[in-house]
């Protein structure tokens, strides 16, 4: 039988095949003398015999991740809080650039739009290139348009503690995050997720939470090609006098002219120059 791993715990694989049944599994042996450690997300297939569950092939992934450790995912959606904790531009950009590392399409969900006005995130974000979707998960609004967005699809949802993830998967799901798949509490938000495991959406489709999203590891990217994991930035850098622009010091930059002419927003010029200086070795990740 064909399925997908939707959760691992303790060595065994749960998989959820065709038919809808779950399926408990053990990775056959051979997968470890091949340095092969199935992930969740993976598509496998299975054989069971005398009701034990084995994992006897994995298919190729179109990608993964490794925190989480995570693949097959279509969509990230980044979710980002327009108050309460205040909108974290920096952390929302690095994990922006993670979804361009790993070549997967990503979308930008604001929280809270009842405390707040949207409007100035929204244009950052649209401006850029990604599409954006504003949200209030303690009322229920706009959840409609992002499930229309997801359905169908593997969504991997990532944002920084407290910015209502939980909300936003329980309504989707329909199945209390909050109070279930969470850990201690932590002094950011109300919780952290414990494990990865897709949830799946009624007309088709996963979702599952990214604890360790916004950490990406430095060796992830060359330095010459951070600009590329900004869209607004690949665009106007084409008119850069110099090839190979890095747009920090050189002369007659074309992205340092978009930003003083309000063109490019400050905000995420200041997010590319801090990876910058992360990746030319001043700083680490945090």
């Amino acid at each position: 039988m064909r399925g997908k791993i939707y959760k691992g715990i303790g060595g065994f694989y749960y998989v959820a095949v065709e038919n809808g049944e779950i399926v408990e599994c053990k990775a056959r042996g051979r997968f470890r003398k091949e340095h092969i450690i199935p992930m969740i997300g993976d598509n496998v297939e299975i054989e069971v015999k005398n009701g034990k569950g084995s994992i006897v092939e994995i298919y190729e992934r179109k990608n993964s991740l490794i925190r989480p450790a995570v693949a097959n995912i279509d969509l990230i959606v980044v979710v980002v809080a327009a108050k309460d904790p205040e909108p974290a531009t920096f952390v929302t950009d690095k994990m922006l650039v993670n979804a361009e590392i790993n070549h997967i399409d990503a979308v930008v969900c604001i929280n809270k739009s009842d405390l707040a006005d949207t409007s100035q995130l929204q244009e950052i974000y649209s401006n850029a290139g990604y599409r954006t979707v504003c949200v209030s998960a303690l009322l229920n609004n706009g959840l409609d348009g992002l499930y229309e967005i997801i359905k169908g699809k593997t969504a991997a949802f990532a944002g920084v503690s407290g910015v209502g993830k939980s909300t936003i998967l329980s309504h989707i799901t329909g199945i209390n995050l909050e109070t279930g798949e969470v850990s201690d509490k932590i002094s950011r938000g109300k919780h952290t997720t414990r494990h990865v495991e897709l949830f799946k959406v009624k007309d088709g489709g996963y979702v599952l939470d990214t604890p360790g999203f916004s950490s990406v590891e430095a060796q992830d990217v060359d330095l010459g090609e951070l600009a590329q994991c900004f869209p607004e930035i690949r665009n106007v850098g084409t008119g850069c006098r110099f090839r190979g622009c890095a747009h920090i010091d050189e002369p007659d930059c074309a992205v340092k002219d978009a930003v003083l002419h309000g063109i490019m927003p400050v905000s995420r010029y200041n997010s590319y120059k801090e990876l910058y200086e992360i990746q030319r070795g001043k700083k680490i990740w945090k």
